[in-house]
């Protein structure tokens, strides 16, 4: 139990009739509170401000200042808004029950009262006041704690952005190297250095690829990618995407469902070339040797959808909101496969056109990730961050 909790409770009793102020003050004070009495409301106001108390018992019909008025003024000052008030009254018609109410009571007890009565109702809300207290402390807390988890992911972002941007110049240095090498001397390295070459371009290339795909998440995460629209044929773009991964795709089958007629939509071309990419890749990488990979256009009146289905071993329903998500993976017998910023870029990429992504998978029956472009372009694209 926290320790505060140990502690009497303080009650400030308001009632310009001694009789009843001297026997409610004797009374919670024999029930283990700490009770401050006072005759008027100005003068209750005013040593409230200076010592809040855990709890407010008004009586309504005082001079100066009755009731309802000394629970508004309460009720406005945000260091005792959250105070409990009950009303203790001789007024027992329903419309000054509600105008305690609407003024911001918690409760209302008409006179002559019980004293069990009133003890119960004070045990209750004081027991209520304890609760919020604690959820309010509690709630502070972890606005902290997100407050701290923000900051230091602002930090590792930034920190990836600058080594990430470092990194770029060298590397485009070594595939130029190679590239010079190659040139120059390809004809006097052996048969296995050549090997070695090739193998250093691939690795070299990949991360590369690696760097690249975080500086345009970084980017488009911070809105500031500018997008350069042009209308695009969708099939066309398919196409040149697949005609990329000839060499790769082996004995897969890889294929276009081409739509009835011309599908042309505004897009940045390089954008969505990419994303292609990412998809078309991930199938190629899970289908197997002998896969099946269909990509299809299918038409609408205020977007278009493009799929690229396999025969995969599928996705887990838990996983189909992660993958898209930064460095956010799907684990594959025990490993881990890629950044998981592909698929990052890809949602980034059609959010910024106004778009949506998904993937609708089941282990065992496949996987269709699709994504949808609109047919005009956007007013104001959005990107949510994730």
């Amino acid at each position: 139990m926290p320790a505060e909790t140990l502690q009497p409770a303080s009650i400030m009793i308001v009632d310009d009739t001694p009789a009843n102020l001297k026997l409610l003050e004797v009374m919670l004070h024999s029930l283990g509170y700490r009770v401050r009495a006072f005759p008027r409301g100005r003068l209750a106001l005013s040593a409230a401000a200076i010592e809040p108390p855990e709890l407010f018992l008004l009586d309504i019909s005082m001079p100066e200042m009755d009731g309802y008025e000394l629970c508004t003024q309460l009720k406005s000052d945000p260091k005792l808004a959250g105070i409990p008030v009950i009303f203790l009254s001789a007024l027992s018609e329903t419309p000054e029950k509600i105008k305690a109410f609407d003024c911001g009571g918690v409760d209302y007890v008409t006179k002559p009262f019980q004293i069990d009565e009133v003890h119960a109702r004070v045990k209750a809300h004081l027991r209520l006041r304890q609760l919020q207290s604690q959820l309010e402390r509690q709630n502070q807390e972890l606005h902290a704690r997100n407050e701290r988890l923000r900051q230091l992911e602002q930090q590792r972002d930034d920190l990836t952005y600058m080594i990430v941007h470092d990194l770029r110049s060298p590397l485009t240095a070594v595939l130029g190297c190679v590239d010079l090498i190659e040139a120059t001397e390809g004809d006097v390295i052996s048969p296995k250095g050549n090997e070695l070459l090739a193998n250093a371009r691939s690795c070299a290339t990949k991360i590369h690829e690696i760097v690249n795909s975080l500086l345009d998440v970084s980017q488009m995460e911070a809105g500031q990618l500018v997008l350069q629209y042009s209308q695009c044929d969708l099939a066309q773009l398919i196409n040149e995407v697949l005609s990329g991964f000839a060499a790769l795709k082996g004995r897969r089958e890889l294929q276009l469902a081409p739509p009835e007629a011309a599908v042309i939509v505004p897009l940045d071309r390089n954008l969505i070339f990419r994303l292609l990419q990412n998809l078309i890749a991930n199938a190629i990488k899970f289908v197997g040797d002998a896969g099946r990979i269909q990509i299809s256009i299918q038409p609408g009146e205020a977007f278009v959808r493009i799929c690229v289905a396999d025969n995969g071993p599928g996705i887990p329903a838990a996983y189909h909101a992660r993958i898209f998500e930064k460095f956010g993976q799907v684990k594959n017998r025990g490993r881990r496969e890629g950044t998981g910023l592909g698929l990052t870029f890809s949602r980034l990429a059609v959010e910024a056109h106004g778009g949506r992504i998904g993937v609708d998978s089941e282990p065992g029956k496949g996987s269709t990730f699709w994504f949808e472009l609109p047919v005009a372009k956007p007013a104001a694209p959005k990107i949510s961050v994730g």
